[in-house]
């Protein structure tokens, strides 16, 4: 399945899929029994996904664990064939795995991520690192970079934050996110959540929601106290979601952005649950 010399490594689908193969080492465990080994995965986009997915050689899966599913769900995944119930060690997971009509892909099999989903496999490994959440894509790019622009917050007129000494994060498709030390944000305004979140290219964040009176967002707040070592310098800064907030940069206001979060910030309200 690998494309020849010069060929462009990503291929379409009838059905909308894109995939292209990946040379990583990647293993899938349910508790401690390993259910993937595979030392040529493929890196599946749906359409209406953001992120990308693993599908696996057959004979790199443990088949013996897999059963036809008893409910398999309708529309969950962009063009799917067939779903199977995963049984390890007497629990049975309904419709962790599936498989895609798309010709290209016969033969392969996808899972779910527990921490994406809440059900499938709930540990792995790309190489000898753990992965969260999802697989990173290969052609996003994460930089987290210090600067000394004068970066303001503001929530329903009231100035939240203000710094010389953000760090300004880059992430292919989203907008600049401004990370500013605490000691420069009113945090006596913010209440934190219990709410988390998981990244797999930044770590686990902690929330803190708005305490007054406006209209905004749960969870409109977040930082990484323990962030993956690619982005170790935003450990403990705070970040707001520019779609929600004014953010003023070197005197120019930003326009808020529209983005995946934006329809869920929208439709988030201050009894709800903040985006994941």
């Amino acid at each position: 399945m690998s494309p020849l010399p010069g060929e462009q490594s990503v291929r379409t689908t009838p059905e909308g899929l894109r995939w292209e193969p990946s040379e990583r080492w990647v293993r899938g465990r349910k508790g401690e029994v390993t259910v993937v080994d595979s030392r040529r995965p493929v890196l599946v986009w749906e359409p209406d996904l953001p992120v990308p997915q693993y599908a696996f050689p057959r004979a790199d899966v443990r088949e013996d664990l897999l059963r036809p599913a008893k409910n398999p769900p309708v529309g969950r995944h962009t063009g799917s064939r067939i779903f199977y119930d995963l049984e390890v060690d007497g629990e049975l997971l309904e419709s962790a795995a599936w498989t895609f009509l798309a010709d290209d892909l016969a033969g392969h099999i996808a899972f779910e991520w527990f921490r994406r989903s809440g059900r499938g496999l709930d540990h792995w490994y790309e190489e000898e690192e753990e992965i969260f959440i999802h697989p990173r894509d290969p052609h996003k790019r994460v930089d987290a970079i210090p600067s000394s622009r004068h970066v303001q917050v503001r929530v329903d007129g009231t100035l939240v934050a203000d710094t010389r000494r953000p760090v300004l994060l880059f992430e292919t498709g989203l907008p600049t996110r401004y990370y500013i030390p605490r000691e420069d944000v009113r945090l006596d305004l913010l209440v934190p959540t219990d709410h988390h979140t998981g990244c797999p290219y930044k770590g686990t964040a902690e929330y803190w929601s708005w305490h007054g009176e406006a209209d905004v967002p749960p969870d409109v707040v977040w930082s990484y106290p323990e962030p993956l070592p690619a982005v170790g310098v935003v450990k403990g800064l705070l970040a707001f979601y520019n779609e929600a907030v004014d953010i003023t940069v070197d005197g120019e206001a930003q326009e808020r952005p529209e983005t995946p979060f934006s329809l869920m910030l929208r439709q988030s309200s201050r009894r709800g649950r903040g985006p994941a």
